[in-house]
C-alpha cells in the first residue's frame, strides 16, 4: 500500500453496524452507482453512476463557481457561458484540470480555497468555530455529514471508528473509490485541487482539524476528523509518483 504508514496514530476500524450505511431503495439518500453489484467497479475500470437532480446541481455549482478561474477549453466551448444543469461530472473534472493550468500548487490550492469561501454567506468560519469547536462530538459529527453531502463529488463513503490521540471514535470517513481521482487519473489534482485545500479550509479556516489520507493503490481515501494533518513536507503524498499508466492531465505535482 502506498504511502501513510507513517500516520500511525490513526488506526481504522470497520463500523460496529454495517446496516446503518447498506443502500436502502426508499432511504432520503440514495446510492447512485450504475454497476450490477453496486459497489465501485474494479480498479482499471471505471464505475458508472446515475446522477440525478441534486448531484447535478451541486457539480454544476462548484464548476460555474471555478470556471471563472479556469482556462479557456481548447475546443472552444468554453466561450459560451453553460446553463444550469449543462454540467456533468465529466465536465466538472474538466474545469478542475483547466483551474490548474499555468498556476503552481500553492496557486491551485488558493483557487480551491476562493471558491469554498465564494459558496459561504459571510461570517459563516466564524459561526462554525462556535458551533462545531475541535470536540470529538463536532468532529463525528462532520464525519456523518460528510457521508450523504460529499457522495456526489467522492462516491460512496462510510463512517468508521479512528484512533485519534488515543482515544476511538466515529469521526473516519472511508471513501471506497474517490470518483475525483478515478476520474482524473492525476495524483496533482487529488493533492491540490482536494486533499490540501480541503484539508487546510477545515483546520485553518473552520478550526476543526481534518486529514485526508489517499491510497492511490486502490484509489481508496481516509478521511479523519479531528486529526491535525501533518506539515506538507512531511506528508506521504510528497513521494508519491504520478499515475503513469493513467495519468490524463501531466502536471509538476509539487512546483512551486
Amino acid at each position: 500500500m502506498v504511502a501513510l504508514s507513517s500516520l500511525q496514530v490513526v488506526q481504522f476500524r470497520p463500523p460496529q453496524d454495517l446496516s446503518l450505511h447498506k443502500c436502502r431503495p426508499r432511504s432520503f439518500i440514495k446510492c447512485r452507482i450504475a454497476e450490477p453489484t453496486g459497489e465501485p467497479a474494479p480498479l482499471g475500470q471505471k464505475t458508472k453512476y446515475m446522477d440525478g437532480f441534486f448531484e447535478k446541481a451541486f457539480m454544476t455549482l462548484f464548476a460555474r463557481k471555478m470556471e471563472k478561474f479556469a482556462a479557456p477549453a481548447k475546443n472552444g466551448s468554453a466561450s459560451k457561458e453553460k446553463g444550469w444543469f449543462d454540467y456533468d461530472y465529466e465536465s466538472f473534472v474538466d474545469v478542475s484540470k483547466r483551474v490548474m493550468q499555468g498556476r503552481n500548487r500553492k496557486q491551485q490550492q488558493e483557487v480551491v480555497r476562493e471558491v469554498l469561501l465564494s459558496m459561504l454567506p459571510p461570517g459563516a468560519p466564524e459561526q462554525f468555530k462556535k458551533l462545531f469547536p475541535p470536540t470529538k462530538w463536532a468532529a463525528e459529527f462532520n464525519a456523518a455529514l460528510t457521508v450523504p453531502f460529499f457522495q456526489w463529488l467522492v462516491g460512496p463513503s462510510e463512517v468508521v471508528e479512528v484512533e485519534v490521540n488515543g482515544e476511538k471514535q466515529k469521526s473516519g470517513v472511508h471513501i471506497k473509490k474517490c470518483r475525483y481521482l478515478e476520474n482524473s487519473g492525476c495524483v496533482g489534482m487529488c493533492v491540490n485541487m482536494c486533499k490540501i485545500p480541503t484539508q487546510d479550509f477545515f483546520t485553518n479556516e473552520f478550526g476543526l482539524p481534518l486529514t485526508m489520507i489517499p491510497n492511490f493503490e486502490d484509489m481508496s481515501c481516509e478521511m479523519v476528523y479531528g486529526q491535525v494533518p501533518p506539515p506538507f513536507e512531511e506528508d506521504p503524498v510528497v513521494k508519491q509518483p504520478c499515475l503513469a499508466n493513467i495519468c490524463k492531465f501531466p502536471v509538476l505535482l509539487f512546483c512551486g
